[in-house]
């Protein structure tokens, strides 16, 4: 089953619990626009290389397309598909109005140089101006880009324009028109979710044990919020391996590393061990833990290691780390999952307050920000909660059914252009 494939099989399951007939959600089986570019960059030595790079627009119904863009040598159309898809739902189950969108280009940025991975970022700019705009099509950063990359993005699609874009990202430095608070948005909102979900389950996230897979910005800042809220970090992961340490790892240092962006393998403390590579990161989804964060990659967790997970909670920071057959056991084991959906949606939240505000060209405060992301995200769990509830399923079906409703309905009243 491709990543495609997976989002349609839960996209199917919601619409079916939602008691849709299959036109009403006919159009979200496909996306609206495919965009796939070739990207001749100079490299260093002078030569000519060509990058294969992606834009893709699931759906417009409720707003501008939203979403990042990813560097990944994995990187493909169905990938950004997928991913694109999952922004759809993710931008209406927190309720801003925002469509779904994604992109990448198929390239390790470790191998680049800087001026290297500048030149692409901006023949890539190029390469997808005609179809992103403030009120079309917004990116933001993703997995391997960053705020400098979205700074060289904004200047590049500036001059093509030839009048300042600040809008046209989102993730932006601070001194370009980004918004404070930005950079932590997503690990502030997985550990805002926490919270909401261990006081639901009559318990805090204090003194729990938790695991979390990728030391990126997603992972990094939630295991520092996470242990400001007193876990108990005992297992952290990035692409290099595992460090695991019963008695709790040092939270301020691996956030340090994850900010330096350095690897894991440089962490040093009495009593921890550290596994390399792909072994490290698959022992990690198996932690005797109370909470589990995936924030990698996707597909992390399947059919093929769902059981052996014994997490009590698991909260996707990653887009997509769990197939929808690994779904199917972890429910069958009780394990109870917040969906990427809503558990990662700090960022997007942010990134709309920061398109906001670049629209009306008045900033905010990070305590404005912060409290305003606190309210948005909280009330999409509590809603997503008492639809899990009202429909007996899990919270990743009550988010999609969450999602769908707000898509079908304004599709319905917009009707379709013959």
């Amino acid at each position: 089953m491709t990543k495609y494939e997976s989002m349609l099989a839960v996209l199917e399951n919601a619409a079916k619990k939602l008691g849709l007939c299959p036109s009403d959600y006919e159009a979200l089986k496909y996306c609206e626009r495919q965009l796939k570019v070739a990207i001749p960059v100079q490299m260093d030595d002078g030569n000519i290389k060509v990058f294969e790079g992606y834009r893709v627009q699931h759906s417009s119904a409720r707003g501008p397309c939203k979403g990042g863009i990813r560097y990944h040598q994995d990187a493909d159309m169905d990938d950004v598909m997928a991913l694109a898809a999952w922004m759809s739902f993710k931008c209406a189950v927190v309720n801003i109005p925002y469509g779904g969108g994604k992109g990448g280009i198929k390239v390790d940025p470790g191998m680049l140089s800087a001026g290297e991975l500048e030149r692409l970022t901006r023949a890539y700019t190029a390469a997808i101006a005609p179809i992103v705009g403030v009120d079309k099509d917004i990116p933001a950063p993703d997995v391997n880009t960053n705020a400098q990359i979205m700074a060289w993005f904004v200047d590049t699609y500036s001059k093509i324009t030839g009048h300042p874009s600040p809008g046209v990202v989102t993730g932006k430095p601070v001194e370009l028109g980004g918004s404070l608070g930005r950079t932590e948005a997503t690990g502030r909102g997985v550990s805002i979710i926490a919270r909401e979900l261990l006081k639901l389950y009559g318990t805090s996230v204090d003194g729990k044990r938790v695991a979390v897979q990728g030391n990126g910005n997603v992972g990094g800042v939630s295991i520092k919020m996470l242990a400001e809220q007193g876990a108990i970090i005992t297992a952290v992961s990035d692409v290099s391996g595992a460090v695991f340490c019963e008695k709790g790892l040092d939270a301020d240092k691996i956030f340090e590393l994850s900010q330096a962006r350095k690897s894991l393998k440089d962490y040093k403390q009495p009593g921890s061990k550290f596994v390399e590579g792909a072994k490290g990161n698959e022992q990690l989804l198996f932690a005797d833990v109370d909470i589990l964060v995936p924030a990698a990659l996707e597909r992390q967790i399947h059919k093929g290691n769902a059981d052996k997970v014994r997490a009590k909670y698991i909260i996707e920071g990653a887009n997509g780390p769990t197939t929808p057959e690994a779904d199917d056991i972890l429910c069958k084991k009780g394990v109870v999952l917040v969906p990427d959906i809503l558990a990662n949606a700090g960022g997007v939240i942010v990134s709309y307050f920061e398109w906001v505000q670049n629209l009306a060209n008045c900033y905010w405060s990070l305590e404005k920000v912060n409290e305003s992301l606190e309210s948005q995200i909280t009330g999409a769990f509590n809603e997503v909660v008492e639809l899990s509830k009202k429909h007996d399923c899990t919270l990743r079906i009550a988010a999609y059914i969450s999602a769908i409703q707000r898509i079908v309905t304004v599709r319905k009243l917009r009707g379709y252009f013959l």
